[in-house]
This record gives structure tokens, C-alpha cells and sequence, in this order.
């Protein structure tokens, strides 16, 4: 049986910081384009950029949040894994 591959103790911090990250600015760049080329388009200068921007708040803090529970949900499973794995050990080693 093959175990997986060990990571760094520093890799899932960085994967939830790019992860985070591309929720922050992904959705702010694209609106600040979008909305400013709207608005030339249809002379309501600052309000497409306005609303675009409120719009890539709410997705960005969606975003956020999904990401957050699921690094949540995955660090609960593996603390779950890790408890049933000692209990085990424990009562395998307790008449030794």
C-alpha cells in the first residue's frame, strides 16, 4: 500500500494564501476594467465601476468563505483521523 507523498509543514499554508489571494484580486481587477470601460461606453461615470465593485465584494467574500470551510472541514478530518489513530494504538499496545 502505497502512503501519500509528505508534504512541507509549509505547503498548505501557502496553497490557502494563493487560494485566498485569487479570491481577493481576481474578482477587484476585473471589476475596476469592466466597470471603467462601461462607464465610458455609457457615460455613467463612477457607477458601473461602483456597482461592479460592490458586486466583486460579495463574490470575493463567498469566496473567502468557501475556501475557509473547506480547509476547516479538511483540518477537522485529518485532527478525526489522527485521535482514532491513537485510540487505536493505545488499545492495541494496553496489555503489553
Amino acid at each position: 500500500m502505497a502512503d501519500k507523498p509528505v508534504q512541507a509543514w509549509w505547503q498548505p499554508a501557502v496553497t490557502v494564501f494563493s487560494e485566498v489571494t485569487g479570491w481577493i484580486v481576481a474578482p477587484i481587477v476585473a471589476s475596476l476594467f469592466i466597470g471603467r470601460a462601461l462607464d465610458r461606453k455609457f457615460g455613467t461615470d463612477p457607477w458601473w465601476f461602483l456597482g461592479l465593485t460592490a458586486a466583486a465584494f460579495v463574490i470575493t467574500t463567498i469566496g473567502i468563505v468557501r475556501v475557509a470551510s473547506r480547509y476547516l472541514h479538511q483540518i477537522e478530518q485529518e485532527s478525526k483521523k489522527k485521535r482514532e489513530s491513537k485510540i487505536t494504538h493505545e488499545r492495541n499496545n494496553k496489555y503489553y
